[in-house]
């Protein structure tokens, strides 16, 4: 898990899709997900904004509260580590440049399956009809033994952009 987590800070840091991204939500690494911890490094140095996802109420889209160094963390419901900031400071998905979104498995063509909550297809509903304008960039974030050849699809289910794992960066 570290040298995966080693190997993903260094493939993000050269991503295409994260390039010219200033705003990023990250994830706290939770049941086996890939460790963005030093991912969220690089990016402080490389002078990124970085965020996390926050649960304001189960059945409403994520926001993303501001992370910095020490910042000050308290547990959600489900025991997943969010930065206590004032309720202001969170920002929704369409503030952000790129979502970096932990997945189950994934596919090449843009699939992908979460824990089952359907909190980012919630959140990032907003994106699915666009063809232009592509922003914020949904980035899944894997092993690359998680890739799968078919992801079922649901109407709901909102498309990666690419996922980058500790091999690479795979567009969709």
């Amino acid at each position: 898990q570290r040298a995966a987590a080693t190997a993903l800070s260094r493939r993000m840091a050269v991503a295409p899709a994260l390039m010219n991204a200033n705003r990023i939500a990250f994830y706290y690494a939770n049941d086996g997900e890939i460790d963005t911890t030093a991912a969220i490094e690089r990016a402080w140095r490389m002078g990124k904004r970085c965020f996390l996802p926050v649960v304001v109420h189960p059945f409403l889209p994520l926001r993303f509260a501001p992370y910095v160094r020490r910042q000050k963390m308290r547990e959600n419901r489900f025991g997943i580590p969010e930065p206590l900031v004032p309720r202001r400071e969170l920002l929704t998905a369409r503030n952000l440049d790129a979502v970096l979104v932990p997945l189950v498995a994934f596919d090449a063509h843009g699939g992908r399956l979460g824990m089952g909550a359907g909190y980012y297809d919630r959140t990032l509903a907003f994106v699915a009809g666009r063809r232009y304008w592509q922003r914020p960039r949904i980035i899944g974030v894997a092993h690359a033994f998680q890739q799968v050849e078919r992801v079922p699809q649901e109407a709901w289910d909102v498309r990666l952009h690419g996922v980058i794992t500790e091999s690479g960066f795979l567009p969709a």
